[in-house]
């Protein structure tokens, strides 16, 4: 078994830290996370030109898995199957998620704009799943909590 952990992983500036119940393994919330892999949704925040303006907006998300300790890969759904025998029932392991932005222009251009990229540890032990998440590229336009809450919907939704 290789172990999933990064070893740059923050421990003192953790942006977001909760405990779930949780009632399955690892192997389970790894699959969860590959199928969050290319899932969107809207969202309104600060328009990127013109301060003091909302704009409707999309979040697309990217997951990765870390490989060696040092470096992450995509997780998707194509090659979870694989993973998944890496991986132990319980303990740790790291995710990165990466939160592209975009908005439609006035002529339906599709823009892009800088998003945020966040480190996500899960730890599980006898049922408690702990989510530790950190921030470590992007303007922050969405917040860690609000990673934490769409894993745990995914999660409840039976991805």
């Amino acid at each position: 078994m290789r172990k999933r952990i990064y070893h740059k992983f923050p421990h003192r500036e953790i942006e977001f830290e909760q405990k779930y119940r949780y009632h399955s393994d690892l192997p389970y919330l790894v699959k969860v996370m590959a199928n969050m892999d290319g899932k969107f949704g809207m969202f309104v925040t600060e328009s990127v030109v013109q301060r003091g303006h909302r704009i409707q907006a999309k979040r697309e998300i990217s997951v990765e898995i870390v490989r060696n300790g040092v470096d992450f890969e995509s997780l998707n759904y194509k090659n979870v199957d694989q993973m998944i025998d890496t991986i132990e029932n319980e303990g740790i392991i790291d995710f990165k998620m990466v939160l592209n932005y975009s908005y439609l222009d006035g002529k339906y251009n599709r823009v892009p704009f800088r998003g945020d990229t966040y480190l996500v540890r899960a730890l599980l032990e006898n049922e408690v799943l702990v989510l530790q998440i950190h921030r470590i590229e992007g303007p922050g336009r969405t917040e860690a909590g609000r990673v934490a809450d769409t894993i745990i919907e995914e999660i409840r939704r039976g991805s």
